[in-house]
């Protein structure tokens, strides 16, 4: 589910964690990036859970109307209609889905009763839905086709579940693109007759980036006097004050990933580097990464430092 770039960036958090902090210690920078890679999983699973719950709020909503017989609206006939949705109803009832957030601590989507009001009433508003609604006994794939049009530009967008998840956990917010993605990949796979098209991706499945991930901010950590070193000289006027520190922080992981991985090739992981500066660091980082990381990896052929394990991945 993970992919090598949101590794690396989870490195990075907790590198540049360690760097600023007072008295921080190796083995906790490597709890604190461990467990940021289990929250990630933890946060497909509470995506799962707001679908869930969208479902059960409606049909209280509507449990409501009938108790209080209220008289039936323009609003009832939109949860009405949003209710009959089955794969919103697959994914309510889906006894293992179930078992898997009885296990977690989760937020309780079902007491946010005010952001499930807000998110709902932003659903059924929206044109998608209206066209959704004129369709009075939908196929089996309109019904998926709305819900994935839903989740893509109603859901996964909404500023309240921005809000909520950066409330709750900071490292939420940049895994939650890659989150969705993959809910939007699960979401198209799925048969009401397959209760195994609903994934549950494992931890243990991602050992060997979880290995990589571990392995590269352990080496960064140990050798940082070491990578500090290797960038004196490295750009005019060299002072380790006037750089960004988040830009020097980039810039030792990617000289760990580059001296000490010989699996992967120089250009990948200065391309890597160069694509994580640009969405986290200054407007002037690439450019200062690129040509910096440029002249030490050429330092480093030349001195033969650098060796590489397969056939052109300098």
């Amino acid at each position: 589910m993970l992919t090598r770039r949101h590794i690396r960036i989870k490195v990075m958090q907790s590198f540049y964690s360690y760097s600023i902090g007072k008295k921080k210690k190796l083995e906790d920078e490597i709890v604190f990036f461990r467990e940021s890679v289990t929250q990630t999983y933890h946060l497909y699973f509470l995506i799962l859970a707001l679908l869930k719950s969208i479902k059960t709020y409606v049909d209280d909503q509507l449990l409501a109307y009938r108790k209080n017989q209220i008289q039936k609206d323009g609003k009832y006939l939109k949860f009405e209609h949003l209710s009959k949705n089955r794969f919103l109803e697959f994914i309510k009832q889906h006894d293992h889905l179930q078992k898997q957030l009885e296990n977690k601590k989760f937020i309780r989507w079902d007491l946010e009763f005010v952001f499930m009001k807000d998110l709902v009433e932003k659903i059924i508003s929206q044109k998608t839905f209206d066209n959704y609604l004129q369709k009075e006994k939908p196929s089996e794939l309109e019904d998926l086709h709305w819900l994935i049009k839903c989740f893509k530009n109603t859901i996964a967008t909404s500023p309240y579940l921005y809000e909520y998840l950066e409330d709750h956990n900071l490292t939420w917010i940049d895994d939650l693109p890659v989150i969705n993605t993959f809910v939007l990949k699960t979401l198209k796979k799925l048969n009401l007759k397959n209760s195994k098209t609903l994934k549950f991706p494992k931890l243990e499945d991602s050992y060997e980036d979880l290995k990589f991930g571990t392995d590269l901010l352990k080496k960064s950590i140990l050798k940082e006097k070491e990578l500090l070193n290797e960038l004196k000289g490295k750009t005019p006027n060299w002072d380790a004050g006037r750089i960004a520190s988040l830009d020097l922080v980039i810039l030792k992981i990617a000289i760990t990933e580059i001296l000490f991985f010989p699996n992967i090739p120089s250009k990948v992981s200065i391309n890597e580097y160069l694509e994580i500066a640009k969405d986290y660091s200054t407007p002037n980082s690439n450019n200062f990464i690129n040509g910096v990381l440029d002249k030490l990896v050429r330092e480093f052929i030349d001195d033969k430092r650098m060796i590489k394990v397969g056939r052109g991945l300098l």
